[in-house]
């Protein structure tokens, strides 16, 4: 059973910026594509991010392209997300997912392991 733990979100003003942090535990950290999704009320789970096993493949939405990094550390077990430039429609809870067998990076079903999200707000 892996365990995946966000943090980092919080209030910002537009235009500033975080980083969200999800630390896994009970797997192999290395095996796993990792991706961060977001949903906003009344809306469907939106693929943001997502990081190869090796940390040197990484693919994004096009709604967040030049404004978020994905990244990931091997040995600390933990990926992150830099989210620059926030806009208020970046506003949405962020969850962390892994997938020991993912070919379709971007497709919520391809995961199997969440975390329990991190509010991100950005006020205008």
């Amino acid at each position: 059973q892996v365990q995946l733990v966000e943090s980092g979100g919080g209030f910002v003003q537009a235009g500033g910026s975080l980083r969200l942090s999800c630390a896994a535990s009970g797997g192999t950290f290395s095996s796993y594509v990792m991706g961060w999704f977001r949903q906003a009320p009344g809306k469907e789970r939106e693929f943001v991010s997502a990081i190869g096993r090796s940390g040197r493949s990484t693919v994004y939405a096009d709604s967040v392209k030049g404004r978020f990094t994905i990244s990931r550390n091997s040995a600390k077990n933990t990926v992150y997300l830099q989210m620059n430039s926030l806009k208020p429609e970046d506003t949405a809870i962020y969850y962390c997912a892994a997938d020991r067998y993912s070919s379709n990076w971007s497709k919520v079903d391809e995961y199997d392991y969440w975390g329990q999200g991190t509010q991100v707000t950005v006020s205008s």
